[in-house]
């Protein structure tokens, strides 16, 4: 546990000290348990460090501020305590989100990010929803979120990896779910809606990889980049928990990114 004076964040920190850092961030209602496989293997070539978001896993559970934003400037702290930066920060789904508001927040602690499925970019119907779930989210909390869990992963993903995390969200304290999601889409502020993403993104001055699992999403944000050395990738036929339903082609895709990040090896 990391007491870094706004917040006491779990993390784990594996590989080589003094080796490049990877960070990998888990997303809303999760933990970095699903990290385990990508972190024991990057492991043997880089340093990699797996947080609990705040409100999330075994760090602390404030009672407000339970927001990406927030998240973003703990990650900022704990880079900073742990004297790892600037690290590659990896993060799937909200924690996409919360590495690109680091990247944009505290460009000094970031060589380049990776967001898998990131939470942003939200419209359409999509975005007409948000206001009935962020309802269901505030009068029902993990339960609520819990129902969107279960129907994420392709129906060829890995046995018992639906209901690990359904059991991860059930675990999560309502008021963080619902304080999350209003963080992510709602709150002053927020960057999950279209528009609010592309400025944002347009703010990020390092080189950032992003994979979607729609084409359609792949092709929006192809037209908002700005950074040399960016790219977009999509890939089909998987779920939304796309790092762990494709483990060994997720490895292999970050120790690929991270060797171009750091060519040098420093």
């Amino acid at each position: 546990m990391k007491d870094l004076g706004r917040v006491r964040l779990f993390c784990t920190d594996l590989g080589p000290a003094a080796a490049p850092a990877l960070l990998l961030v888990h997303g809303w209602g999760g933990d970095g348990r699903e990290w385990s496989r990508h972190a024991e293997e990057l492991a043997e070539t880089f340093r990699v460090i797996v947080p609990d978001l705040r409100g999330h896993g075994r760090s602390e559970v404030p009672r407000e501020g339970n927001t990406p934003v927030e998240m973003a400037d703990d990650l900022a702290a704990l880079v900073d305590v742990l004297g790892a930066g600037p690290v590659v920060a990896v993060g799937h789904s909200m924690g996409g989100q919360v590495v690109n508001l680091l990247a944009v927040r505290r460009p000094d602690s970031v060589r380049s990010v990776v967001a898998l499925d990131p939470a942003h970019g939200a419209h359409g119907a999509e975005v007409d929803g948000i206001p009935g779930r962020l309802a269901e989210y505030r009068a029902n909390g993990a339960r609520a979120a819990a129902s969107f869990v279960a129907g994420a992963f392709a129906p060829d993903a890995p046995a018992g990896l639906r209901t690990a995390h359904v059991r991860t969200m059930l675990g999560t304290p309502d008021h963080v779910i619902a304080q999350a999601y209003a963080g992510m889409y709602t709150d002053p502020g927020a960057v999950g809606v279209r528009p609010h993403s592309e400025e944002y993104l347009r703010r990020r001055s390092r080189p950032a990889l992003t994979v979607w699992t729609s084409e359609e999403a792949a092709t929006w944000e192809r037209s908002t980049l700005r950074v040399a050395g960016s790219r977009v990738d999509h890939w089909a036929g998987t779920g939304h928990y796309l790092h762990e339903e494709r483990a060994e082609r997720t490895i292999r895709l970050l120790g690929d990114w991270a060797a171009r990040t750091f060519p040098s090896g420093s």
